[in-house]
């Protein structure tokens, strides 16, 4: 279990660092004015020309890489809440980076998502021991393929 949390982790980074260069980039475009096909495309043209917008859209994509290589090895219901690791990372990408004002209630809810991860790695581990309540114990193999 080390081995995919070490790899969420730096996935979860990857993922925050690209939707920062996102976010910095759709604030450097001007978007479309209007919604004419001739606009849309210059809106368009601007995003894919944007370094941190292509630079947001790769990283993204390796996040989206290691993604599919966590749910290949593990639960869904175990690796997709840890995602939100994400949104921590990303709370303080946005202070620190972007200069964003992240209140208190926010800070409150990045504190709930770290108490939810918490508590989703520690059912992984009671189910893996040998006082687990087993439900979580027995694993299938998709389409009952082995």
């Amino acid at each position: 279990m080390a081995k995919i949390l070490l790899i969420l982790i730096v996935a979860s980074i990857i993922e925050t660092v690209g939707v920062t260069y996102l976010a910095k980039g759709l604030k450097e475009i001007e978007g479309a004015k209007s919604m004419t096909v001739s606009e849309i495309a210059r809106a368009i043209g601007n995003g894919a020309s944007n370094r941190n917008i292509v630079g947001g859209i790769a990283l993204e994509a390796v996040f989206f890489g290691a993604l599919l290589y966590m749910l290949k090895v593990k639960d869904m219901s175990f690796v997709w809440p840890l995602t939100s690791l994400g949104f921590i990372v990303a709370a303080l990408s946005a202070h620190f980076v972007l200069g964003e004002k992240v209140t208190a209630t926010r800070w409150a809810g990045v504190v709930l998502i770290a108490l939810g991860a918490f508590l989703i790695s520690y059912s992984e581990e009671q189910a893996k021991s040998p006082h687990g309540t087993g439900a979580s114990q027995v694993r299938s193999t998709p389409l009952g393929t082995e």
